[in-house]
């Protein structure tokens, strides 16, 4: 590793050792699939695990958002645990997240689904994973209706009630990728693309009607107004608002920051890691641009190569796993992805079992 006096860069030591942990957990997930040798049986009990735990996830958010206030969080472990163990400095929410509630600029923020992950947005990514998986499992394993429909209907509860715009299109990304390895079932599949994506643009201009309402304390209100904050607008019109613009000018920025400093900053410069370090952001939020960052854009096009390269065989092996990748590296555009530990682990793990598997049947043909 280039010292960062050499890059421009100004991570701390604490950083460097941080944000390399960050950058290479899908990389090390990934290689301890690999070595791991599952039977089909196996597989289908991780796959059990999934579902089970998205259907908890989903059963205490949605439980959580209309009968837990939100004064309980505010005086529960999530603070110190954002604050003093990650060090992360929140504002507006007596430390907790921004983005625990939906704020409509009015200063009468919604509650949205966090659950047990803390966060709305790695929720709706564990929904978005397990409602591929059930869709596979629909269409390969033809279970009991009566057991299938509950189960999914309360998965896509639990991601409409995250108001992650962003989920709802890798959702739909997702089930257009089964598709096209599922040639015979890709009528209907596209047609639950489209029912799915129907159904969040009426949900996202239904939301303020439907969501639980909450309120900020007089000094929450006080920093609101004082930092005219401005975590999102009202989603009212569609999926475009001032949240989503703010998400693409981050990628823009961040893209510019990379094509302009293209040997990168070094490790810890980029998002997460360097804000709670204490740096300079070079970059944020996308998890293309944060790794050209770190690893200069030749690291990120090195990454960009190797997801292309496993969805390749992924895809056509285990369907559902393929078509949960293409929903997280589209996610990836706007998301710190990799950043989110339970994808990190989980999913690349998984992609590592799918290529051994493919290297020890070579011969194999249709996808699972």
């Amino acid at each position: 590793m280039l010292p960062q006096s050499w890059l421009g860069g100004h991570a701390t030591h604490r950083g460097v050792v941080v944000g390399a942990r960050h950058d290479l957990v899908p990389v090390a997930a990934y290689f301890l699939g690999r070595g791991l040798a599952l039977s089909e049986a196996e597989l289908r009990r991780v796959g059990a695990t999934i579902l089970a735990t998205a259907a908890g996830l989903a059963v205490f958010g949605l439980v959580d958002i209309y009968a837990i206030p939100l004064s309980w969080w505010r005086h529960s472990g999530a603070p110190g645990w954002f604050h003093d163990q990650l060090g992360f400095h929140y504002f507006g929410l007596s430390d907790l997240p921004e983005n625990f509630i939906y704020n409509t600029g009015n200063e009468h923020p919604l509650r949205r689904l966090v659950s047990t992950f803390l966060s709305p947005l790695a929720s709706s990514y564990v929904f978005v994973v397990a409602l591929l998986l059930a869709v596979a499992w629909l269409v390969r394993r033809r279970p009991p209706l009566v057991v299938w429909t509950p189960l999914a209907a309360l998965l896509f509860a639990g991601l409409l009630w995250t108001h992650s715009r962003s989920s709802y299109f890798a959702l739909v990304a997702g089930l257009v990728a089964l598709a096209l390895v599922r040639r015979g079932q890709a009528p209907a599949l596209l047609a639950s693309a489209a029912v799915v994506l129907v159904t969040s643009l009426v949900f996202v201009k239904a939301y303020t009607h439907v969501a639980p309402s909450t309120s900020f304390t007089q000094s929450e209100l006080a920093q609101q107004r004082r930092h005219a904050h401005q975590a999102g607008g009202s989603a009212g019109g569609g999926f475009s608002d001032a949240s989503t613009a703010s998400h693409w000018r981050s990628l823009r920025t961040g893209v510019s920051t990379v094509l302009h400093h293209p040997q990168g900053f070094g490790v810890g410069n980029a998002g997460s890691t360097a804000s709670r370090t204490g740096v300079k952001v070079e970059a944020g939020e996308s998890t293309y641009t944060e790794l050209g960052v770190d690893a200069g854009l030749l690291g990120a096009l090195l990454f960009v190569a190797w997801s292309l390269l496993l969805l390749r065989i992924v895809l056509p092996c285990t369907a559902w796993l393929g078509a949960a990748l293409v929903a997280v590296f589209l996610l990836g555009l706007q998301t710190d992805v990799i950043g989110v530990p339970w994808l990190a682990y989980v999913l690349w793990a998984l992609a590592g079992v799918v290529v051994t598997t493919a290297a020890a049947r070579p011969f194999a043909t249709g996808p699972s």
